[in-house]
C-alpha cells in the first residue's frame, strides 16, 4: 500500500495527479469564433489568472460567434489553511428521532415552521427539499418530523403577506429561499422583510433563517436574520439549529435576559459581507425578549 502524502496546511493548494501540484481544470466561453487566435487567447487569458502550464484541452464551437475552451494549468499561489477562520452555524446535528424528542420532552408542544421563497422568486426547488416529507439526500424533510408544524408556502410569497401569516399562526420560525439573486435583489428582500419585522415587533418572537445557493451565514446575519445555510445544508440541519435557538430564547426568557444572546451579536458585528442596496440597514431592537406562551405568538 503507497504512503498518502503529507499535506502542508500552512502552504495549501489544489491537488490534481500528485499531492501539492497545484493543478486545476478551467472552463470559460469567449465571444470569438473557433481559431488559433481564439486558443492563443485563451491561454494568455488564463495567464493573467496566475497559471502555469497551461494545457487547453478542450476547443469547441458553443454556438455561432462562441467558442467554449476547458483548460488544465497550475496554480502557484497558496493560502495558510491553519489561519482560515469561518462564520458558520453553530449548532450540534442531530437526527430526526433526537429532535422529535427534544421538542416533546423539553418544550411540549410542536414548533410551527413557515417555508417560502419570498419576491418574486419562483424556484421553489431548496425550499421544497427541506419542508417537504421526502426531504434531501436520504435525509427526510421537515414535513416528516412529529413535533414540527412545518408548512411550505410555496414561491413568490410577498414579506407582507408572510409575516402577517406568521403572526395569524401563532408561528415559531420563518425560512426564507432565495435562488435569484440578479442586481442582489435577493439581499434587498431579505433585508427587507427584516425591517418590516422590525416594525412589527417580531425580531425576537420569531427565528428568521434563510438558504439557497447564494447565501452565507455571514450574509444571512447582515440582513439581520438569525441563520443562513447554503448549498449542500439538509433537513437536520434546519431542523437542529431551529430547536437549538429556541432552547436558548426559552432559556434566556426563563433566566429574566433582557438582549439576545452576546455571542449572536457578536457574530453579526463581524459578518464583513458588503452589499449593495439598500445601503440602509435594518437596526435592530435590544428590547426584552417577548413572552411566548403555549400558543405561540400574542
Amino acid at each position: 500500500m503507497s504512503k498518502v502524502a503529507e499535506v502542508n496546511h500552512k502552504k495549501l493548494r489544489p491537488y490534481g495527479d500528485i499531492m501539492d501540484d497545484g493543478t486545476v481544470q478551467l472552463s470559460f466561453t469567449l465571444p470569438v469564433e473557433i481559431s488559433p487566435e481564439a486558443r492563443e487567447a485563451a491561454v494568455q487569458l488564463t495567464q493573467k489568472m496566475g497559471f502555469e502550464q497551461i494545457k487547453v484541452a478542450t476547443m469547441e464551437k458553443a454556438s455561432n460567434g462562441f467558442s467554449f475552451f476547458v483548460i488544465y494549468a497550475k496554480l502557484q499561489h497558496t493560502v495558510d489553511f491553519t489561519q482560515i477562520k469561518v462564520l458558520k452555524v453553530d449548532a450540534p446535528k442531530r437526527s430526526r428521532e433526537e429532535i422529535d424528542e427534544i421538542i416533546k420532552t423539553q418544550i411540549g408542544r410542536k414548533l410551527i415552521v413557515l417555508g417560502a421563497c419570498t419576491g418574486y422568486d419562483a424556484h421553489t426547488v431548496g425550499i421544497d427539499a427541506i419542508m417537504n416529507m421526502k426531504g434531501f439526500a436520504g435525509d427526510y424533510g421537515l414535513e416528516r418530523y412529529q413535533w414540527l408544524d412545518a408548512r411550505n408556502l410555496g414561491a413568490q410569497v410577498q414579506n407582507e403577506e408572510l409575516l402577517k401569516l406568521a403572526v395569524q399562526e401563532n408561528a415559531d420560525a420563518i425560512l426564507v429561499s432565495k435562488v435569484v439573486s440578479q442586481h442582489n435583489i435577493h439581499i434587498r428582500d431579505m433585508k427587507e422583510l427584516m425591517q418590516r419585522a422590525e416594525k412589527m415587533g417580531l425580531i425576537e418572537r420569531l427565528i428568521f433563517v434563510a438558504g439557497g445557493p447564494r447565501v452565507t451565514h455571514p450574509m444571512a446575519l447582515e440582513c439581520g436574520f438569525d441563520a443562513g445555510f447554503g448549498v449542500g445544508t439538509k433537513p437536520s440541519d434546519v431542523a437542529s439549529y431551529i430547536v437549538q435557538e429556541f432552547l436558548k430564547r426559552q432559556n434566556q426568557r426563563k433566566e429574566g435576559k433582557q438582549e439576545r444572546s452576546n455571542e449572536r451579536e457578536t457574530d453579526r458585528a463581524h459578518a464583513s459581507v458588503k452589499t449593495q442596496a439598500p445601503k440602509k440597514k435594518p437596526v435592530l431592537k435590544m428590547g426584552k425578549l417577548e413572552k411566548r406562551g403555549a400558543g405561540g405568538l400574542k
